[in-house]
């Protein structure tokens, strides 16, 4: 794809507050209570420079962007293959309790990210965003918590094969969400991309099937696959929803918040459902340093699923962990004695080429420009990842703006 060269913008620093100050532009200007007009002329700059280059349909592709996703969506495929391994450990020492197990991520999320919210707002402006927006990083906690918990309790009840095929939903919600509560115009190459990804995973279960590691026949599929597809609706939702926060606002904050309320919602459910399961667990040196293990693997995941979600989006960050079955064969060769089958390489090199389909869209921004948050950002964060900070980050690096520092935050 190719765009007309048009005369750039040049932005002047101002002499009074240090910030970008518009002396001409042909971009449009956005107003925000939290976004100076200066700002907003410089991410117009960016934005109107990046969006009209000379680009081609694999452009993005060479971008350090599109390898950060791919690197970034495979570590989080390990870290979830990880936290599975380790659940793995502690059932087999009839150590069961899902819930127990996760409050201490969300414990790790507030002892990290709520003292550095407090560094960077105060209490006081703290206090006011939990008052304005707490009831937003409420729901998402909500959604996260029993998103996770009913996906693992479909586990009990059905076989592998079943509870894998319903994960394939929360693809579909994110897609549908994203659409029609977003604004997100999917083309027609990414749901190509999507498509391929869903048929690379199609090839892994299939592999499973023929070797009959799909578990058998579950304790109550009925009960198990209605748990499934409900644990894959709300982890759906929630993914989008996540999307829209990070993209407004900074991931200490909503990381911190998520913790808190995680704390809370986490802490009552094994109050009430892990309660029993503590009579005949195992606790030993092992189940500590398995429990170690579990936390730190979600941590890692949860504090860099925002950069995910904002550089690419909530579909790409599903897609990307449908390779975690893969990794999890790779581990379970060295720890449990499983064998490779020939299908699954060729299940990831499918699941790798649908996600270099999906960006075959012929712009250097990927899926970092979020529609919700207006033509020029006015309503986003210029956080790591963003379509606004990258702008910002070219309008000065290309002489759009005089002067000054590369701004930016988390």
């Amino acid at each position: 794809m190719s765009a007309s060269n048009t005369t750039e913008p040049v932005l002047q620093k101002s002499d009074v507050d240090g910030d970008y100050g518009a002396t001409a532009t042909t971009a449009a200007v956005d107003s925000s209570p939290d976004v100076s007009d200066s700002e907003s002329a410089a991410v117009a700059a960016g934005l109107h420079h990046l969006e009209t280059r000379d680009v081609h349909w694999y452009s993005y592709l060479l971008t350090l962007d599109f390898w950060a996703i791919i690197a970034l969506g495979q570590l989080l495929a390990l870290c979830i293959t990880g936290s599975n391994t380790f659940t793995s450990f502690l059932s087999g020492v009839n150590t069961i309790i899902p819930a127990f197990q996760t409050l201490f991520n969300y414990c790790l999320l507030t002892l990290v990210y709520f003292p550095f919210s407090i560094y960077k707002y105060g209490w006081r402006k703290w206090w006011s965003i939990a008052v304005r927006d707490g009831w937003k990083y409420l729901i998402l906690s909500f959604l996260d918590v029993e998103g996770n918990y009913f996906t693992v309790l479909a586990y009990e009840y059905t076989n592998i094969l079943s509870a894998q095929l319903l994960n394939f939903w929360s693809i579909v919600c994110v897609v549908v969400i994203s659409f029609f509560l977003l604004k997100v115009r999917y083309r027609w190459v990414q749901i190509v991309g999507i498509l391929i990804c869903c048929g690379g995973m199609g090839v892994l279960l299939a592999s499973d099937h023929i070797q009959g590691s799909n578990g058998g026949s579950g304790k109550n599929m009925l009960k198990g696959d209605l748990f499934g597809l409900l644990g894959a609706t709300l982890y759906g939702i929630s993914n989008v929803f996540e999307e829209f926060l990070v993209s407004k606002r900074p991931m200490y904050e909503v990381l911190g918040f998520m913790g808190i309320f995680g704390i809370i919602i986490n802490g009552v459910q094994a109050g009430i459902f892990d309660r029993n399961s503590f009579a005949g667990a195992t606790w030993n040196g092992d189940v500590a340093g398995w429990l170690v293990g579990y936390t730190f693997c979600l941590f890692i995941f949860y504090s860099l699923v925002p950069l995910i979600l904002r550089m690419g989006s909530a579909a790409i960050f599903d897609v990307n962990l449908l390779t975690a079955n893969f990794w999890g064969v790779i581990i379970g060769t060295r720890v449990f004695g499983y064998s490779i089958h020939w299908m699954y390489p060729i299940a990831f090199v499918l699941i790798i080429c649908g996600m270099v389909v999906y960006f075959l869209v012929g712009t250097l921004l990927g899926d970092s420009k979020k529609p919700w948050l207006g033509d020029n950002q006015a309503d986003g964060v210029a956080g790591i990842g963003t379509a606004k900070l990258k702008a910002l980050n070219e309008a000065r690096k290309k002489g759009l703006v005089v002067g000054g520092p590369e701004m930016g935050g988390v």
